[in-house]
């Protein structure tokens, strides 16, 4: 069933660290060997052996409307023939960035970058020249890329692979980074006064995707902004993941709360590699050329990337009713998997926001990352690849969160229940 995705995974490792080019694909925290995939229309995503799977990843979360979307590949195409850099400014660049200001809040300025890890990185550096301060606050378990001072306690892969301390970071970077536990507030406060005027930035997923669907808890991002206005700190939302997919406004739209910095990731580019970080005039006018924060890239504002992202947003800001349809599923499937865990008697937490997603085998709410490894993710091992037999691309680890695009069908949700169903008779017995 998967003989030619073994072979190239035996002929991949011959060449590329691990067998793939980023480790939570390589399948080591659910075992057995990464599917490969040949391409992918709608919801669902073809592998090399010819097998067609539901897919839940949606690339991470940009696909947002579903795989090979014929108005963005057709842009794609239409700009190709254009040439696919040119390392100078275009007209495009500056429809993207009118489109990103008239859809999210409290970007009065916006920067593109080739990727949210290089848009989280750039935001700490600007944060850090603004206020004149070095250290920063991030949250155990939420992933910002992996940019050193991010790799402190994070979640997503480093959560996958169990990997505590990564060789490579040096113990400056280490002491100039704080964290704390998602959702303690009390804990925030207590960093804050301990390393009071140090402290740049505080940077957070507003909704969490990296530890699986972490939901914040009434008042705990309120709380933040509130100390953040007292303290002179900046407060930077990484909206890689919820931008644009939670509301047309991302997660500051939803949650009702200001950011200061804000950045997004491949879903301005519709899966392109690409980033950008937003915000504030008075903080973004400290990045070159106006201010004296370096930031720069050949490929920044890539017009490959730029028509793709631009045609996306472009059709979710005038089609709103795009977000209650994408929810409506969303809530559709939490009720049906709802209904066959609960038959089951296996313990479980479903968390859900918008459309995003996750299925935790605890008995206890998943609240932050330590739940969540507590959680039996061993189960949820056997539980993935059960649904993969079957034909169910999930996230191939615990600690992340599923994301749903609006070309899934009702059938495709009533298929996946029933493959939940059928999993978990086979795993548990």
């Amino acid at each position: 069933m998967y003989n030619k995705s073994i072979s190239l995974f035996q002929r991949a490792q011959e060449s590329i660290p691990g067998g793939v080019n980023s480790p939570v694909r390589a399948f080591k925290s659910v075992g057995g060997t990464p599917v490969f995939i040949e391409k992918a229309k709608g919801a669902y995503l073809y592998d090399a052996d010819g097998n067609r799977y539901i897919d839940y990843i949606a690339s991470w979360g940009p696909m947002i409307l579903g795989h090979a979307y014929e108005p963005v590949v057709k842009a794609i195409q239409e700009k190709a023939v254009l040439s696919t850099s040119y390392g100078a400014p275009t007209e495009l660049e500056i429809e993207m960035a009118e489109l990103i200001k008239s859809m999210a809040p409290n970007v009065d300025l916006i920067r593109m970058v080739s990727s949210g890890t290089e848009a989280c990185m750039s935001a700490l550096r600007l944060a850090r020249g603004y206020t004149g301060r070095n250290k920063f606050i991030k949250f155990e378990g939420c992933y910002h890329g992996h940019a050193d001072a991010f790799l402190v306690k994070a979640g997503s892969g480093l959560a996958t692979f169990d990997i505590q301390t990564v060789p490579g970071i040096t113990g400056g970077v280490s002491n100039d980074t704080l964290t704390c536990a998602y959702n303690d507030l009390t804990a925030v406060e207590s960093l804050v006064a301990a390393h009071k005027n140090e402290i740049a930035a505080i940077i957070i997923e507003p909704v969490a995707g990296n530890m699986g669907c972490i939901l914040p808890q009434p008042g705990f991002i309120e709380g933040i902004r509130k100390i953040c206005n007292e303290e002179g700190i900046v407060f930077i939302f990484d909206e890689v993941m919820t931008g644009f997919r939670l509301a047309a406004g991302g997660a500051q739209e939803v949650l009702q709360v200001d950011a200061d910095l804000v950045t997004y990731g491949k879903v301005i580019g519709a899966g392109m590699p690409v980033g950008a970080f937003g915000g504030k005039r008075a903080i973004m006018e400290k990045i070159a050329p106006l201010g004296n924060v370096y930031q720069a890239g050949t490929l920044s504002g890539n017009p490959i990337a730029m028509i793709a992202g631009y045609t996306l947003l472009n059709e979710l800001k005038n089609n709103p009713s795009l977000y209650q349809e994408l929810n409506d599923k969303t809530a559709y499937l939490h009720e049906g998997l709802n209904q066959v865990l609960a038959a089951s008697e296996i313990p479980y937490v479903i968390n859900r926001k918008g459309s995003m997603i996750s299925i935790h085998f605890s008995e206890q709410p998943v609240t932050d990352f330590a739940s969540a490894a507590a959680a039996n993710n061993s189960l949820f091992n056997k539980y993935f690849h059960a649904m993969l037999k079957r034909g169910i691309y999930l996230p191939p680890s615990a600690f992340e969160s599923w994301f749903l695009n609006n070309a899934l069908s009702y059938a495709d949700l009533d298929a996946t229940i029933q493959a939940t169903a059928e999993s978990l008779a086979e795993v548990v017995g």
